[in-house]
């Protein structure tokens, strides 16, 4: 029996989790979470599962949950309660599934408790990458990763010697637009963007598939989840998102992870690792049925956030907390209907070109520019 925590139950792949640890009782219990302002979903959550703590946004939702609960779970609020959720005494493995930059000192906080990091969240890892893994390093913590790009990666390393690797290869579906122009993205609505062709997420990775600047945050988190260069991680579209990732090793060998697309899997196999569980309503992978895979190289000018991406990552330091925090609130703007959808781009370039990186900033200067890039992206807007 694995104890869980989950930072941002009421998201997609918390609300997946939850789902995981649901048909599996004798595994796991949940014994800490963590949602938004969705306090009807936690008061179901809580008593159902019954945990020993739960943590809303803001405090004015705590006394509502509290009348909704049948429970003596305890309700805290904000982001002390966060920290409270991650490094809870009684937690084995702490998911982290919120979104944004939010869930980075939390997992720092865990990590430092010695909690298994189950990480789906990326941001924390493109933000500050370095500060993650030098304390999972001192602290002898475990990081799995749960995108499925990552956990494809490590699935296929499993059992083999990461020195003779040669190259990872993250595959991307492409998302919303992939068989657009960019002249063709010229007008193009959020419902328009929020239609993926494989995947069911929340809106804003919907938006970063479909800007494709979520595969540049997946290739940061890769640099640093598998200690490799920028220069031996390549992208890969792959519509059908059959394969989700591959990994060649130095004989041209090439291992490569399948499945049915189903967060799922890489859900329960961070919790469960290194064994594997019955998958629930799985679908099999039957490949007569699909027929046809396709592959194609991405175009850096079609896909500018992809390139962006790199060429943070490669400069390091602050350059990637600059990154995320203009796409955070860039996208945060075209979902309000402030921007047209290739002004993301516009102001993400703009932001980086106005900020001096710092080369190895302590956790206090990554929160402080992050938070000075997201009111730079809103004076540009104005």
């Amino acid at each position: 029996m694995r104890n869980i925590s989950l930072l941002g139950a009421s998201g997609s792949i918390g609300q997946q989790t939850i789902d995981v640890l649901r048909n599996h009782p004798h595994s796991f219990r949940l014994v800490a979470l963590s949602v938004g302002r969705n306090v009807e979903y936690a008061a179901q959550i809580v008593n159902e599962f019954q945990p020993l703590l739960v943590s809303v946004q803001y405090e004015e939702d705590v006394a509502r949950l509290r009348a909704l609960i049948e429970s003596s779970t305890e309700v805290t609020y904000g982001e002390q309660g966060l920290t409270e959720v991650a490094t809870l005494t009684e937690t084995d493995v702490l998911v982290n599934a919120v979104m944004g930059s939010v869930g980075l000192n939390p997992t720092l906080q865990a990590i430092e408790a010695k909690k298994t990091i189950a990480i789906a969240n990326k941001e924390t890892l493109v933000t500050a990458g370095h500060l993650v893994t030098e304390a999972a390093k001192r602290n002898g913590v475990d990081l799995i990763p749960v995108d499925s790009e990552h956990s494809a990666i490590y699935q296929c390393l499993e059992g083999n010697n990461q020195q003779e690797v040669e190259r990872y290869i993250l595959t991307a579906s492409g998302g919303s637009f992939r068989d657009r122009s960019r002249e063709e993205l010229k007008g193009v609505t959020v419902e328009d963007a929020l239609k993926h062709p494989n995947w069911n997420m929340g809106a804003k990775i919907t938006i970063d598939s479909a800007t494709m600047m979520n595969k540049g945050l997946e290739v940061i988190e890769a640099h640093w989840l598998f200690s490799t260069p920028y220069e031996r991680i390549d992208v890969l579209l792959h519509k059908e998102s059959m394969i989700h990732s591959l990994v060649e090793y130095i004989d041209g060998s090439v291992l490569a992870h399948l499945g049915s697309p189903d967060m799922r899997v890489p859900i329960q196999y961070a919790l469960s690792f290194p064994k594997r569980l019955d998958l629930k309503g799985r679908k099999p992978l039957n490949l007569w049925e699909v027929g046809t895979l396709h592959f194609e190289k991405p175009d850096a000018d079609r896909f500018r956030c992809l390139k962006l991406a790199y060429e943070a990552g490669k400069e390091k330091g602050t350059a990637p907390t600059v990154l995320n925090a203009a796409n955070e609130a860039a996208v945060a703007a075209f979902l309000e209907g402030k921007i047209p959808f290739l002004e993301i781009e516009t102001l993400i370039e703009k932001t980086l070109d106005s900020f001096v990186t710092v080369a190895n900033p302590d956790l206090e200067t990554i929160q402080d520019i992050d938070l000075r890039a997201r009111r730079y992206v809103q004076t540009l807007m104005k």
